[in-house]
């Protein structure tokens, strides 16, 4: 089975070092085959007869935890969920520029959530939609400023791990 592993906050501001030629090397060590990753903000795709996505993540962060002294979060999801997140893409304009277009993963899913809150926060130009365990949203003006995307993980009660939709892609692709 292919398999997706989002990593969150690593190689950030010069924290959570973990460079992407250890990371393949530490799965590899896991006993995960075709191993391949994606630029430095942690995203592999790896193969593996395995079917618990929560017991991968965690043997990945006690590897990654003994190895270097750090514990991220991880969301594993499978390509096919990957593939179904691109594929229900409530905002098709936004491929045109896929930089502002993100789909937040959510590591469960969201049964207490604050949508409302999130909408006084939502500026004019900005759109969201939560599909399954998928938060998109179209940010025309970028999320650095954004106070919507600042406040999703509180507002939907669970964990996350954001990427924009040409990083999905790219990842979508890179799995085969």
């Amino acid at each position: 089975m292919t398999w997706i592993a989002l990593l969150r906050g690593i190689n950030v501001g010069g924290n959570n070092i973990l460079p992407m030629k250890d990371l393949r090397d530490l799965l590899k060590g896991l006993g995960l085959q075709n191993v391949r990753t994606y630029i430095q903000s942690g995203n592999a795709v790896f193969e593996s007869e395995k079917t618990d996505a929560t017991q991968l993540g965690l043997a990945i962060a006690d590897e990654i935890e003994k190895a270097f002294n750090f514990r991220p979060k991880i969301l594993i999801i499978s390509k096919r969920d990957l593939d179904r997140a691109i594929n229900n893409n409530p905002y098709p304009e936004g491929t045109s520029d896929p930089k502002t277009l993100h789909l937040f993963f959510l590591s469960t899913a969201a049964v207490d959530t604050n949508l409302s809150k999130l909408k006084e926060l939502q500026k004019q130009t900005e759109r969201f939609e939560l599909i399954d365990r998928v938060f998109y949203l179209h940010a025309p003006e970028g999320i650095g400023r954004s106070k919507l995307a600042a406040q999703v993980e509180k507002n939907l009660g669970v964990a996350i791990t954001a990427r924009n939709l040409r990083s999905a892609t790219k990842i979508a692709e890179l799995a085969g």
